[in-house]
């Protein structure tokens, strides 16, 4: 009986360096494909999401103009501006804030301009140093200005991240 012949090694080293530059090709690709994917669908994501909060801004907006489109004198059109800080703050939190205050102010749609004065100083001392948790980080704002013209309502504000302690 004779013993089998094992083939050698050294036989199958150049077949085996080719499968291992495969494979690790494989890898490395599919690292790139999915690298580009992450980031595109992200930046999909919040143009879908800034889309939604300037819909629902333009409808409500819509709701408050045929409801008041005779009356002159009332408050139709709340627009929130964020000041821009150095460095500046993720866009994403930024929408979302400005949409959860833009809800919280929704109570001085349809009022008086005469008597935004008591509105205003009512607004502000509930709002100022508030707190927003959005994407959890916490951001504090300051209601800086508050300007009523032509039936727009127009709020700066400025807005940090809020650090506890």
């Amino acid at each position: 009986m004779s013993p089998l012949r094992r083939p050698t090694i050294e036989k199958f080293r150049r077949f085996m360096q080719l499968t291992a530059i495969f494979i690790l090709g494989m890898v490395a690709g599919s690292v790139v494909y999915n690298i580009i994917y992450q980031t595109s669908y992200n930046t999909l994501w919040i143009q879908n999401k800034d889309l939604q909060i300037q819909l629902y801004q333009a409808e409500e907006d819509n709701k408050t103009l045929k409801k008041y489109n005779k009356r002159s004198t009332v408050i139709k059109e709340i627009k929130i501006r964020v000041e821009d800080r150095d460095p500046p703050l993720d866009s994403l939190a930024v929408k979302e804030v400005v949409q959860q205050l833009h809800e919280e102010l929704e109570v001085l749609r349809g009022r008086s301009i005469f008597e935004i004065d008591s509105d205003g100083k009512m607004a502000r001392t509930l709002l100022n140093r508030k707190i927003y948790a959005v994407r959890d980080k916490e951001y504090s704002i300051q209601i800086k200005t508050m300007l009523v013209s032509e039936g727009v309502l127009q709020v700066w504000v400025d807005m940090r991240p809020y650090v506890r302690g």
